[in-house]
């Protein structure tokens, strides 16, 4: 794919993955939508990067408030004239023990990392079908293999969110509308900075952007990475349940 003259929004646009690729991708000749819930955050990246691209606008926005989103979903469009590309990055941490198990903080992770993208998938669709064009990159995370200790709610989250997205795929395939999973291991970003625990092959955001951004290009169905977790991911999910249970419970 040719992102030249594409109009492209981005969530979680603020910080980590989603700043990289926006500064990334403001080096291609196309406009982008940049949206977070931080805005002064995002007024600081936009005005840094739009000295090499002037087709960029930011938006306040939380994507767990359906509100919000049709409202800034509708503000980009007219703006912008059409969207392109979504790329449906927004996403928040979550821990999650026995002794401290809230239905509080389930609720929020789950508002972010998986109704947030319904709630922006919901606002592309119409025009994505109308035209039969338009591309929906969601991100999930290798977490999804399992439920690792501590991280459940978080766990779960991202393995809803690569189901819905598997689901979109087939569903949208009829309509010309291409759906990609990416799927990254650990990423230093504001939210694994919070990690206590070993993070094997923590990679930069910006590493992480290059490998999206090129997956994007490239048409990608599921863009997953590094190679050594994306194994590791796909080992866990075949061992025992006894055997996974010492494992998370050793970590």
């Amino acid at each position: 794919m040719n992102l030249n003259n594409k109009v492209i929004l981005i969530t979680g646009a603020s910080t980590g993955i989603g700043k990289a690729m926006a500064k990334l991708l403001a080096k291609e000749n196309c406009s982008l939508a940049l949206i977070a819930r931080r805005g002064e955050l995002l007024d600081e990246l936009t005005g840094q990067i739009k000295t090499e691209n002037p087709n960029i606008k930011s938006y306040v926005c939380d994507v767990a408030k359906p509100g919000e989103v049709k409202k800034v979903f509708t503000e980009v469009r007219e703006h912008f004239k059409k969207i392109d590309i979504a790329i449906l990055n927004a996403g928040v941490g979550s821990k999650s023990s026995a002794e401290d198990y809230k239905y509080e903080n389930a609720k929020n992770t789950f508002d972010v990392n998986v109704l947030g993208i319904v709630n922006c998938v919901e606002n592309l669709l119409p025009d994505f079908i109308k035209c039969k064009d338009g591309m929906i990159v969601g991100v999930s995370s290798l977490a999804d293999s399992r439920g690792w200790q501590g991280s459940g709610f978080y766990c779960a989250s991202k393995a809803a969110a690569t189901i819905l997205l598997e689901n979109l795929r087939a569903e949208l395939k009829p309509f010309n509308i291409k759906v990609i999973t990416v799927k990254p291991g650990f990423v230093e970003t504001p939210m694994t900075a919070n990690n206590k625990f070993p993070m094997p092959f923590l990679m930069s955001a910006e590493k992480a952007a290059r490998i999206i951004i090129g997956g994007i290009k490239k048409e990608k169905r599921i863009i997953q990475f590094p190679l050594p977790t994306v194994l590791g991911s796909k080992l866990m999910r075949v061992v025992p349940d006894s055997l996974f249970e010492y494992i998370s419970i050793k970590n």
